[in-house]
């Protein structure tokens, strides 16, 4: 069967099971767009390239599913390049296939042309630029694997518009589909080294001081349930990083919550005072160790990652598994066990009666004034997680909202909470939510946002109403950069250099309104619950509601950028004890 290039891409997406993508059309990527006409592919219009990356994201985050963005050449493709370096940093996987200039022109600084895979090259596991439309399926079925497996990340596939283009005849070629992919340089180990598994065990049963440190990958690897079989059969408590939010639910009593710049007392000082950190799908980022030097002093490590470039790039492990960490830790619960379950571990009576200490001491403080002169943001947040579905997805953007809603949101479900971890990018939640929307229609997705980060991308409404995508979003409307300001008072003497965002402009419910949302204001801590419960009720178009909260409000416990954990500043009306 001869088809076109353009052919071939869109049937190539569909042999690889894509049911939506996101994508704005453009000269060099026409050819590919018409297509889409007789594809049962759906495709979402975006407002804004980003929007396509950060909805894929979204997508991919909710669903475990690959997202599918697609863009023209030259800007379309730079504008993408914050979403590929965003899922890149948080390990998402992502297939952006962009339009390029037709071959003979590559390199002659053509209209709309840059050199896209030049570009891409450090913020993605691989890309392509493809020069034969005989390998686009070949392409096409390496990508979805290069992206989904090992590591799962972004790829980038680079089509000029030649030989995708019906008219001309370099774009002829004869369909096929390959039944499998030959990278031979590229070989993920999934099967962690059965001599560290069970070295790693006997440091489990030997240590009395031990945590288990849970990032991003348990919820890569879909390792929640042996996660959670793990901690029980030891009695190790667990800590959750910003990005494995959800990865061990919230209500567990083992679960001691987020450590790291803005996490819990007693989740950081536990990995502070710990013997043993077990790291199962984590980095070792700097917000979580704060000074590396300085960071769990007296913990042996084992460190179980998928990527074997993790191990040691930060901290030196003791024992290093290279692995997928579902298989590991399944493999890890056989070793327990055999040196004797719970009944082999150390008595650790002492250290668990010092993290209920610490828990008891020093819980979050979140107090909302009877007398209503003020609207906290954690009360909101608190509300809205209340009257809302246990299994509701929560998209956050970034900055003092991303982590507030972080730390008072009951995280008991896998994929209810997406947000940009690694890269921080404002404007990722309004799109991240959209796509999470479209990948699980089923559930209630609310965005959290700042007035900031909202301002970014808010576009990408108008895609949300047009395609009756029903988000909802909740700006805590402080009127400034938030987190900046917050830096700005602690370490620059309350020198506010440019982060004052006005309350009133633009006007939040009127923007809503207009981009074809329902728009909503709230000023008192009455009006919370009845407006979230109107917004639930409203469910054939987004609402968006402003919530004008306390600008003076700040995030704790704190840990000073470059400081040890052991500076951890707490909310000032608690006191500074218990160091």
């Amino acid at each position: 069967m001869e088809l076109n290039g353009g052919q071939a891409l869109i049937k190539s997406l569909e042999m690889e099971g894509v049911e939506v993508m996101f994508g704005l059309p453009g000269g060099a990527i026409l050819p590919v767009y018409d297509p889409i006409i007789d594809s049962p592919i759906r495709h979402i219009l975006v407002r804004h390239e980003q929007g396509a990356g950060h909805m894929a994201e979204g997508y991919a985050q909710a669903t475990g599913r690959p997202g599918v963005a697609m863009v023209t050449s030259g800007p379309a493709a730079t504008n993408i390049v914050t979403p590929l370096c965003d899922a890149y940093m948080d390990s998402v996987p992502i297939v952006v296939i962009t339009g390029q200039v037709g071959t003979a022109a590559i390199g002659t600084d053509a209209f709309q042309e840059c050199d896209t895979t030049g570009i891409t090259m450090p913020v993605t596991k691989h890309n392509w630029l493809v020069t034969e439309a005989q390998d686009i399926p070949r392409v096409v079925r390496e990508a979805f694997h290069v992206a989904t497996t090992g590591r799962p990340g972004p790829v980038l596939i680079d089509v000029p518009k030649d030989i995708t283009d019906p008219k001309n005849p370099r774009s002829a070629m004869e369909w096929y589909w390959p039944e499998s992919v030959d990278l031979p340089g590229y070989k993920p180990t999934v099967r962690g080294h059965p001599r560290m598994i069970r070295e790693a065990a006997r440091l489990i049963c030997q240590a009395e001081r031990p945590i288990i440190y849970a990032g991003g990958g348990i919820l890569k690897a879909n390792a929640t349930a042996s996660l959670v079989e793990l901690a029980e059969l030891t009695g190790i408590h667990v800590v959750t990083t910003l990005m494995g939010r959800g990865g061990f639910p919230d209500g567990n009593p083992l679960c001691l919550g987020m450590p790291g710049m803005h996490g819990n007392y007693t989740a950081v000082t536990s990995m502070q005072r710990s013997d043993l950190l077990v790291t199962l799908g984590a980095r070792f980022d700097d917000r979580v160790t704060g000074k590396v030097s300085a960071f769990a002093p007296d913990a042996k490590v084992i460190h179980v990652d998928i990527d074997p470039a993790e191990l040691g790039k930060v901290r030196r492990p003791d024992v290093p598994i290279v692995g997928d960490v579902r298989l590991v830790i399944e493999e890890l619960v056989k070793a327990v066990r055999e040196l004797g379950g719970r009944g082999a571990q150390a008595d650790r009576a002492a250290w668990d009666a010092q993290l209920a200490d610490w828990q008891r001491r020093h819980p979050l403080v979140d107090e909302q004034p009877d007398d209503g002169s003020v609207l906290k943001p954690q009360f909101v947040i608190e509300t809205l997680r209340d009257a809302t579905p246990d299994d509701t997805i929560v998209v956050s953007g970034v900055g003092q909202h991303q982590m507030w809603a972080s730390q008072y949101w009951r995280f008991d479900n896998p994929r209810t909470w997406i947000n940009s971890g690694g890269l921080g990018t404002m404007g990722f939640g309004v799109p991240a939510a959209v796509g999470a929307k479209v990948g699980r229609p089923d559930r209630m997705v609310w965005a959290i946002d700042g007035d900031g980060c909202f301002q970014m991308t808010a576009q990408e409404l108008v895609t949300a109403a047009s395609e009756r995508i029903p988000i909802k979003v909740a700006i805590l409307n402080n009127a400034y950069l938030g987190m900046v300001r917050q830096w700005q008072e602690l370490f620059y003497e309350e020198r506010y250099s440019e982060v004052y965002l006005s309350p009133d402009l633009p006007n939040y419910a009127m923007w809503a309104e207009a981009m074809g949302c329902e728009g909503f204001r709230v000023d008192t801590a009455d009006d919370v619950l009845p407006t979230i419960e109107k917004a639930n009720s409203i469910d054939d178009r987004p609402v968006v509601i402003d919530f004008r909260v306390d600008y003076k409000e700040k995030v704790y416990p704190m840990v000073p950028a470059g400081g040890s954990n052991d500076d951890i500043i707490l909310d000032p009306s608690m006191g500074q004890g218990g160091h």
